[in-house]
């Protein structure tokens, strides 16, 4: 049986015995130190997820696992409890994202650049609000997720960490200074990010933003929007009904489904495979346009490179200053290479021709 592969039955078993021997000496028996990740709990009580999937492979393995084979997180441990019906939780909290750090930042900006108490109504309502927050799920959460105490610290994180403070900055992370400095030099347009992060929360618009395939690498291809908007943005993109206008339209004018920035035709590469297929982009992100009703002007046609290409980092590039790019950078190899082949030419007039 593979590793991992554990039934409810044994998990039960595991959990019987870390009943009878108590906490610590379960734990010392098989090796395993305290949860650091998550808690599985059963009957209202919690139990150390990773030693508790470990023990339990003895009965499904023939042996229990080891703790340097597998981990305690949602690769190993935590996922098999969750996939046998168990129930897990959080032991810290997860770290803050883009989304939940513009909303503090917002704040700690209206209050003159100082942090505020958790007392203040101001961080009880954004408590609130960040606990509306899709962005991390309810297993990674534990009772004191974003509570007015949380809050009211990284508002300090963020203060003490302004250029003009002149104390000790508290413990706070590469990315408060990242979003502070984006306020700092860009303070009206992250002022307006925040703004439709709350009104979209305020709406229900954004509460069931499901993760998206992306996810892994969010905090680069959606900066500075956060994943919120960048969610809301990707499924605006995906939406095959504006697609599918979109192209009929590019068709309808006689223009061929090529990429707006390099001339990539799916067609013409993968034959009928790729016929009718293109990626569609809309070229306006949400923190400048707004919510509201989207136009075919507003959509590009391009293919998934140039569409990455496009994300990667803001600003984002239009499908022409992305293809003004591309003419750029071919000229400069054209360059380079015309540069090589003259000497060349050059050397070989040069060369004497033989007497005969």
């Amino acid at each position: 049986m593979p590793k991992g592969a554990i039934t409810q039955g044994s998990i039960l078993k595991a959990i019987a015995e870390y009943d009878e021997l108590g906490r610590d000496e379960f734990l010392a028996k098989y090796g395993f130190g305290e949860a650091r990740s998550y808690v599985v709990v059963h009957q209202g009580r919690e139990y150390d997820s990773k030693a508790i999937a470990g023990v339990a492979h003895q009965w499904d393995l023939g042996r229990p696992l080891r703790p340097d084979e597998f981990s305690g997180g949602k690769e190993h441990a935590a996922a098999w409890l969750k996939r046998a019906g168990f129930q897990l939780k959080a032991v810290k909290n997860p770290d803050w994202v883009r989304d939940e750090i513009i909303l503090a930042c917002q704040l700690v900006m209206e209050n003159g650049w100082k942090g505020l108490d958790a007392q203040d109504t101001r961080v009880v309502e954004l408590s609130g609000l960040l606990q509306l927050l899709p962005i991390h799920a309810e297993a990674e959460r534990n009772e004191k997720f974003r509570n007015p105490n949380g809050v009211a610290r990284k508002t300090f994180d963020i203060a003490t960490r302004h250029p003009e403070y002149q104390g000790k900055p508290t413990n706070g992370g590469a990315l408060d200074v990242a979003v502070l400095n984006e306020f700092l030099a860009r303070p009206e347009e992250m002022t307006g990010v925040a703004q439709i992060i709350r009104d979209g929360i305020a709406a229900g618009d954004l509460w069931t933003l499901a993760p998206t395939v992306d996810e892994e690498f969010e905090d680069d291809y959606s900066a500075p929007e956060g994943r919120l908007l960048m969610r809301r943005h990707q499924a605006r993109e995906r939406n095959k009904s504006l697609r599918k206008k979109k192209i009929a339209s590019v068709l309808q004018r006689g223009g061929q489904l090529a990429c707006e920035a390099c001339g990539f035709d799916f067609e013409q590469v993968y034959g009928a495979r790729g016929a009718g297929y293109i990626e569609c982009h809309h070229v306006v992100p949400l923190h400048e346009a707004g919510e509201g009703r989207t136009k075919l002007i507003d959509l590009a046609l391009v293919c998934a490179n140039c569409h990455r290409m496009i994300h990667r980092a803001a600003p984002w590039p239009t499908p022409g200053e992305l293809r003004a790019s591309i003419e750029r950078k071919h000229a400069a190899d054209r360059c380079a290479a015309d540069a090589i082949a003259r000497p060349c030419r050059a050397t070989d007039e040069q060369v004497p021709k033989p007497v005969i």
